[in-house]
């Protein structure tokens, strides 16, 4: 009885060490949301309802170099790393001076030294910005890039509410950051 008990122990063991192999280790761009508003996801209250939710993944800085070299200027970029982003409104909104109807698009950018093309697009879910067709763009326009005196060492996306159906989404990483106005 002692010996079926040990070779139990031992083939669970075994057992465990085998499914405990089937699961990825976590990514080295995370994957992350931001909301409008802001603390949606941690205090929302009562009756609040999500404006705009943003699916992204967070590729760190790492001491390499981020715009013009990883994030090709004049050229296509996903906005951080894997999936390209997904930008989802739940209602018609104005995003950089554009008309935007409520719905689920991607987003890129084309980086440049002084300013950036924000792009949405009505393809969904693909990897990176190889997939891209600009026949399927919704909307373009250009926010001006500015320079941060601090690093921002992984690739951020943040809203922030201004109050009056206006708010500010804010995209940094390194030290550059756009800010695309936005109104509800």
């Amino acid at each position: 009885m002692k010996h079926f008990i040990f070779i139990l122990l031992i083939f669970c063991s075994f057992s465990t060490l085998v499914y405990s192999q089937d699961f990825p280790s976590l990514d080295r761009s995370p994957m992350d949301v931001a909301y409008l508003p802001d603390n949606f996801a941690h205090d929302r209250m009562e009756g609040e309802k999500a404006i705009v939710k943003v699916y992204y993944s967070r590729p760190a800085k790492n001491g390499r170099e981020v715009f013009g070299k990883m994030a090709a200027f004049d050229k296509v970029w996903r906005l951080g790393a894997n999936e390209a982003v997904e930008f989802k409104t739940y209602q018609d909104v104005t995003l950089g001076g554009k008309n935007i109807k409520a719905g689920a698009y991607s987003m890129f950018a084309i980086p440049g030294e002084a300013e950036w093309t924000i792009i949405l697009n009505s393809d969904l879910d693909y990897w990176g910005a190889y997939s891209y067709q600009e026949k399927n763009d919704v909307v373009r326009f250009t926010v001006p890039a500015k320079s941060l005196p601090e690093v921002v060492e992984a690739f951020s996306i943040r809203f922030e509410d201004l109050g009056n159906n206006a708010a500010v989404m804010r995209i940094a990483w390194d030290q550059t950051m756009v800010e695309i106005p936005l109104k509800y």
